[in-house]
């Protein structure tokens, strides 16, 4: 299932969520740059290699551990392909500009960046040992998805479906649609406990366990960060109906 849009309309622009986007990008556009050798070595300087930030926590507060710590906000803006950036990036489009507009600017980008530190964290927690680097901004934006889900329960996904041969969509309630996506990332984490050579970031894989800790650490941190603190627009508290969510 691919999310298009959310039906849940926005009164501001949306800069910093524009601004992730567009930088982003551009990182993975000075990626495309480099050869397979520089780019090895751009993400051993500022992805997360949990060895090295494992390393770096016993050994304590020696500048070269605080050089290793900063990739816990550097490796949220390092893709490793297309569909990496360009699914990460929709993800943002959809769920981050109302997130921005409910907290304000500031707050936005301080929870977006905290949750991504966290979500890394959550990632080295289960593969402390590995040297297989750990990048993308699917942390954060798991965290951004983890506020969403509690503020905005009832907002219809419009979401694209493949069913065989044919394709559809579907308006699917965001508790359904996000609650979906938080259980399978996190089935899928602890089957990379049982087999990460398949599965988990070992095999270079997708970082289950990123994405499950950042949706849980945004819905903890979205309340402290004021996510409730303004009221929403009157239309917002419509229940769902009952005709089909289907879309023709």
């Amino acid at each position: 299932m691919v999310p298009l849009k959310d039906e849940n309309p926005i009164t501001i622009t949306p800069y910093v969520t524009y601004g992730l986007i567009a930088l982003n990008i551009l990182v993975f556009l000075y990626e495309l740059t480099l050869s397979p050798a520089g780019l090895s070595s751009f993400f051993d300087q500022w992805a997360i290699v949990p060895q090295e930030l494992s390393v770096s926590f016993e050994t304590g507060l020696a500048a070269p551990n605080i050089s290793e710590w900063k990739t816990l906000f550097t490796s949220q803006f390092l893709h490793a392909g297309f569909l990496h950036v360009g699914g990460n990036m929709l993800y943002l489009w959809i769920f981050g500009n109302n997130l921005e507009e409910q907290l304000g600017r500031i707050k936005f980008l301080l929870f977006y960046l905290f949750c991504g530190a966290l979500a890394g964290l959550a990632q080295w927690y289960f593969s402390a040992s590995s040297i297989i680097p750990s990048l993308g901004a699917s942390g954060a934006i798991a965290g951004v998805m983890g506020a969403y889900i509690f503020r905005y329960p009832k907002v219809r996904i419009l979401t694209f479906v493949p069913l065989g041969f044919f394709f559809t969509t579907f308006r699917i309630p965001a508790i359904v649609y996000l609650g979906f996506w938080f259980v399978q990332q996190a089935l899928y984490g602890f089957a990379s406990l049982e087999a990460q050579a398949n599965v988990g970031m070992e095999g270079g894989g997708v970082a289950y366990w990123a994405h499950a800790g950042g949706f849980v650490f945004g819905a903890i941190l979205g309340p402290i960060f004021g996510l409730f603190d303004q009221p929403l627009a009157e239309d917002e508290f419509e229940t769902i109906d009952n005709e089909s969510s289907l879309d023709s």
